[in-house]
Order: C-alpha cells, then sequence, then structure tokens
C-alpha cells in the first residue's frame, strides 16, 4: 500500500526534484506534487509526496521538522479534503 504524505512549509524555490530527492533518502517515491497558486502559478509553499506505508512513516519521523532552505517543514500523513460550501461570488478581487 502507498501513503500520502504532506509536506507544508516549502520554500518557494523548492523544486519537485528537490524534494523527490529528499524523501528518496527513506525509500522509493511513486509521485511528488508541489502546488501552485491556480491564477498566478507561483508556487504555494507545500505539496504531496505518495510512498509506501513503511518508508512513509520512516521519512515522516525524520523530517518533520528538520531545516530545509531556512524554513523547518512540516511532515505528517495527508488528510482527506473535506468538501467545503460553494463559494459566494464576492465581485472581483481588488
Amino acid at each position: 500500500m502507498t501513503k500520502k504524505i504532506y509536506c507544508g512549509n516549502l520554500a518557494f524555490s523548492a523544486t519537485e526534484a528537490e524534494i523527490q530527492t529528499l524523501f528518496e533518502q527513506f525509500g522509493a517515491v511513486h509521485e511528488v506534487n508541489l502546488i501552485t497558486d491556480r491564477e498566478t502559478g507561483r508556487p504555494r509553499g507545500f505539496g504531496f509526496i505518495q510512498m509506501d506505508d513503511a518508508d512513509a512513516d520512516e521519512a515522516i519521523s525524520k523530517l518533520n521538522g528538520t531545516d530545509l532552505g531556512g524554513r523547518a517543514l512540516r511532515v505528517n500523513v495527508a488528510q482527506e479534503r473535506t468538501s467545503r460550501p460553494p463559494r459566494r461570488d464576492r465581485g472581483p478581487r481588488r
């Protein structure tokens, strides 16, 4: 089985290759997905990594709180996204 890991507090300059290399220390990485803003395309500072269960657990315990690019990483098991009510249109953003 595989597990999805949340990795937050990433530097905006972090790349998928850099994150993959970081997590590969603990086992095979099946997928890395860094999240970007839909409108601007800029990084949002977090992403998701898919790994085998045992490898993921070790990566979480070893990497949570470690420093990458001057920032303390927040690494844990990704939570399923809960459904949210639709956003009301608030008009144009300023």
